[in-house]
């Protein structure tokens, strides 16, 4: 069955990378499959991309106003459905950690939320607490619990993923640039224009510590690895150092297991594969400036792109 084979791939890495279990270093074995979206291009730019927590569907969105899902067989992609948000261009948009909606961030105070289930968009209005006048970015709890919106001034404004209610806010020195949880959704760690990276605790909502990020002067992205022991930090140099969390989350000045130095740009996207094998990172500034590094050795693909 050529669609249960394409559901394997999307979901393993084993058999048909390598005849050991765990993926290979050096080259990576790929194949082109069709546009994920190719049933509906967007018109404007494309902000958000993101695969459904627990199903084959994609999530595609941006400045045209619309969030559209595709269901994903690798070869025709049908388009599910189109959500239209009438002024209203979408800068960023989630699923929730249960799938059943999908939120959308953008430059005005309010933000938008599409509840797959009751098939409704809902509007919610600005939360004058909040002391925002955006609503343009945004991360996931992975357990569900919160959406942690980014702020000015350091301030990192947690809502309630269930209600949408304002919970608390957050601050730490600097700007918040990136914003990363663990698998578990008990740490988030915060980076900044001043080079350090803050640690809270989601349970108690401190800072239980900060720590300088090796050579950083701006930090830009973060990513956990879904199996909890690394942390990657990028910054504007392009540098994407990856430490292990047990003791950049104890030391002041803890050391990076590596250093990444393939971009020249700013590192602006960090993401791991649902197996931390690879850890894909990417530059909005550069042409084709995305690289796909092994783990755990910690070197780069060298046939990718």
């Amino acid at each position: 069955d050529p669609d249960s084979d394409t559901e394997g791939l999307l979901t393993s890495t084993g058999d048909y990378i390598a005849s050991s279990a765990l993926l290979a270093r050096g080259l990576i074995q790929m194949r082109s499959c069709a546009d994920a979206n190719k049933q509906y291009t967007s018109q404007g730019r494309l902000n958000a991309s993101e695969f459904h927590p627990s199903a084959q569907v994609l999530l595609a969105a941006g400045m045209d106003q619309r969030l559209n899902l595709f269901q994903i067989d690798g070869k025709h992609n049908p388009k599910i459905q189109s959500i239209f948000l009438q002024n209203y261009p979408v800068h960023s948009a989630h699923f929730t950690a249960d799938g059943q909606q999908v939120v959308a961030g953008s430059k005005f105070r309010s933000f938008y939320y599409y509840d797959m289930m009751a098939g409704k968009v809902v509007n919610v209005p600005w939360i004058k607490a909040l002391e925002e006048n955006q609503m343009r970015r945004f991360e996931v709890s992975p357990d569900g619990r919160f959406l942690a919106f980014y702020g000015m001034y350091g301030r990192i404004h947690l809502l309630s993923s269930q209600s949408k209610e304002h919970i608390c806010t957050l601050k730490m020195n600097g700007s918040v640039e990136a914003l990363s949880f663990n698998q578990s959704g008990d740490v988030m760690c915060s980076h900044g224009d001043d080079g350090q990276v803050y640690v809270w605790d989601m349970n108690t909502r401190d800072c239980i510590h900060h720590f300088t990020d090796d050579g950083c002067i701006h930090g830009t992205s973060l990513a956990h690895s879904p199996d909890g022991r690394y942390l990657a930090a990028g910054c504007s140099s392009g540098v994407v150092n990856i430490y292990d969390t047990s003791t950049c989350y104890q030391e002041v000045l803890p050391k990076p297991l590596k250093a990444i130095m393939n971009l020249t740009t700013s590192a602006s996207h960090l993401k791991f594969n649902s197996t931390s094998e690879i850890l894909a990172i990417a530059s909005n500034a550069g042409e084709k400036a995305v690289k796909l590094i092994h783990f755990p050795s910690m070197t780069a693909f060298s046939n990718f792109p």
